[in-house]
């Protein structure tokens, strides 16, 4: 008599057929979202929260792969490296408030006058790097003053006054012999030598060396 009894209850200790297939597509349905949200996160991680465009790491990265398609099919492309002059003024005397709507004021002049193909990032506080694909020496040369041009416009309201800012644009051409670090030395090098020529001091060639 006891026999049947003890067979029934193992049998309700596992779940009809349904049941177990119901359960496994429920984990993987699960399984599907936590790997979702783990590539937003690994993606938005790679982002500037405040502007909405590459930080850093994010650029870095882009730069990296951008070097290696440049030495395996020789795609010409440069770098820009923009930063904003006197922007710490704009902080000091209007307050961080103003100076963030600026600099998202910049980041939208940026973005709207690159191509679709082209890669904005946020190299640092009032840094930007901006990468040109399929652009010669005098290209890049005239993409960068282009550039001073239209962010010397952007401006945003502090109570009754227009802050705006204006900006030093330095370039370089990528190499298949340069790492990521170098070109943004590179490129940085030219765009102080940029700084110095609006001062009126030596001018500095395309690549950031001194004439």
């Amino acid at each position: 008599m006891g026999l049947p009894q003890a067979k029934a209850s193992v049998r309700e200790e596992f779940p009809p057929e349904a049941s177990l297939l119901a359960e496994i597509e429920r984990l993987k349905r699960e399984l599907a979202i936590a790997r979702a949200r783990v590539g937003e996160l690994e993606a938005r991680a790679d982002v500037d929260p405040l502007l909405d465009v590459l930080n850093r790491r994010g650029f870095e990265r882009e730069l990296k792969r951008a070097l290696a398609h440049t030495k395996r099919y020789g795609t010409p492309a440069a770098l820009m490296f923009v930063d904003l002059d006197n922007f710490k003024t704009v902080n000091d005397r209007h307050g961080h408030g103003t100076g963030d709507a600026l600099l998202k004021a910049v980041t939208r002049e940026i973005t709207r006058h690159v191509r679709a193909s082209d890669v904005v990032g946020r190299l640092g506080g009032d840094e930007f790097g901006v990468l040109l694909w399929r652009v010669d020496e005098a290209q890049a040369v005239t993409k960068a003053r282009e550039l001073e041009g239209l962010l010397a416009r952007v401006s945003v309201m502090h109570g009754q006054v227009h802050v705006q800012v204006g900006a030093s644009v330095g370039a370089a051409l990528l190499r298949a012999d340069i790492t990521p670090a170098e070109i943004i030395t590179a490129a940085d090098r030219a765009m102080y030598g940029r700084k110095d020529e609006k001062r009126g001091l030596p001018a500095v060639d395309f690549q950031g060396s001194a004439n």
